[in-house]
């Protein structure tokens, strides 16, 4: 009987066994103005599409092996897609039920792929504190909890997850560049992929490799204030109501030697030119993370090499960084020029006011002061300091109708109106017009995810006719 060696060959007995061994890919147009070679580390091609198949196999297998997960056993998990999606295929080649709690701002293709592999998804509302019973891990722990023979995988606490990437991630990145690799970039979610990376790859060089993690601008990795951004699965959210903001364990800060705050316009502009100068569609965590490859790199010499880990493919977002219709809406760059006029050419944006907003902590009688003798304002999550609010962060509006019967001392919160209409400022002015037909009342104008200003529907039908 001929016997094949498995993986020199590239053939495997199990699912499992063929995670891992992805390629460096080095890139070349993108970097014209670097001396410095850069590679990318192409973590969707392994079998369930990312790189967290790594920690959910570690993870898995750990469970298996401790006698956490039995035979006919149940694979709980919270996650942003990922980590869901590689458990659920892993699971499904072993034989497990798999449920995943994931939250609802999650691309819709990333559900449809959970779906498809048997999964149960369970959508939970994305702008909950982290001790709140509709958190996704709240969510998930109950779940455990009532069901026999349920395991929780806990990726942000699991030393499994890191582990994972000491014994591959980083010995493969040694390995494929000979030893020479200089600076290691990667995002920071769980923290699992840079902190178990990082460790090896500065044991095998002695101390000599710099990591450095990508995270998005308001990401509290970084330093920012928490709010939302837009580039899934990376950086670290945290709601103004939480407590005590804990940091996930498979995040080692220390192994990190500068972070770089990517904000999601840059993100989204690396990936449409990955796209279409690297023939690389890449998911929106990877255009962080080369984003932040990118902006080192111009730093350095033609001696330096630089791994960034691209974790996921772009196939998970063509719903989201690769549709126009979702990019204009935000006011995001588009993959297309528009023909004729934008939103952003409207006169009433030359130079806009501040646009008032009534915080979520607000009285009803605080919201009347502020909404005056105007007709609607948005109500957005209340956070310390300043800077404009993102529109993920809008909650709904208030309006005189639904503000009349109620008591000063109410909170506003228990009085809300859908949220007001919203345009973008690089979509097409003919369509952001036709979309408002029937409206009439204030809208909210959207740059890079911001509300940008609040622009009464008339005076923008009067400004689109008259020009």
């Amino acid at each position: 009987m001929t016997t094949v060696s498995s993986h020199a060959a590239g053939v495997y007995d199990s699912l499992a066994d063929a995670v891992g061994n992805t390629p460096l890919v080095r890139l070349n147009r993108v970097t014209d103005d670097i001396t410095a070679t850069v590679y990318a580390k192409l973590e969707y091609l392994n079998p369930g599409g990312s790189v967290k198949d790594r920690a959910a196999r570690a993870m898995l297998l750990a469970a298996e092996e401790s006698g956490e997960l039995g035979a006919g056993g149940t694979v709980v998990e919270a996650s942003s897609g990922n980590t869901g999606l590689g458990l659920a295929a892993l699971a499904a080649a072993r034989g497990y039920r798999t449920i995943v709690v994931v939250p609802d701002r999650v691309s819709r293709e990333k559900v449809a792929l959970l779906r498809a592999h048997g999964a149960e998804v369970h959508l939970t509302p994305g702008l909950r504190p982290v001790d709140h019973p509709e958190h996704l891990r709240s969510v998930a722990l109950r779940l455990t909890a009532e069901i026999p023979g349920a395991w929780f995988a806990g990726q942000y606490d699991n030393p499994a997850n890191p582990a994972a990437h000491r014994a591959t991630t980083g010995p493969e990145i040694w390995a494929q560049t000979g030893g020479r690799i200089t600076h290691f970039v990667a995002g920071i979610g769980t923290g699992g992929t840079i902190t178990g990376t990082g460790e090896y790859l500065k044991e095998a060089s002695g101390d000599a490799v710099r990591v450095i993690g990508a995270d998005p601008e308001s990401s509290v990795y970084g330093g920012g204030d928490g709010r939302i951004w837009y580039v899934e699965a990376v950086g670290h959210f945290v709601h103004p109501e939480t407590e005590t903001d804990l940091w996930p364990d498979s995040y080692h800060p220390e192994v990190v030697d500068r972070i770089e705050r990517i904000p999601d316009i840059e993100a989204i502009r690396v990936l449409h030119r990955l796209a279409k100068e690297e023939g690389l569609l890449l998911g929106g965590s990877s255009g962080t993370a080369i984003a932040a490859a990118l902006r080192l790199a111009r730093e350095l010499g033609p001696e330096d090499v630089v791994v960034v880990v691209a974790p996921d493919s772009g196939r998970a977002y063509l719903s989201k960084y690769y549709s126009d219709e979702w990019l204009g809406a935000l006011g995001f760059p588009l993959t297309a020029a528009v023909e004729g006029r934008t939103v952003g050419d409207l006169a009433a944006l030359a130079d806009p006011a501040d646009p008032v907003v009534v915080p979520s902590g607000a009285t009803v009688a605080e919201a009347w002061r502020l909404l005056g003798s105007g007709s609607a304002l948005p109500v957005v999550l209340q956070r310390k300091g300043s800077g404009s609010a993102v529109i993920a962060e809008v909650l709904g509006s208030v309006t005189a109708a639904n503000l009349a019967d109620a008591r000063g001392d109410d909170p506003v919160s228990a009085h809300l109106a859908a949220p007001l209409p919203t345009i973008g400022t690089t979509e097409s002015l003919d369509g952001a017009v036709a979309r408002l037909t029937a409206h009439s009342g204030p809208v909210l104008v959207v740059r890079e995810g911001r509300v940008l200003a609040l622009v009464d529907a008339a005076q923008i039908k009067a400004q689109y006719e008259e020009s």
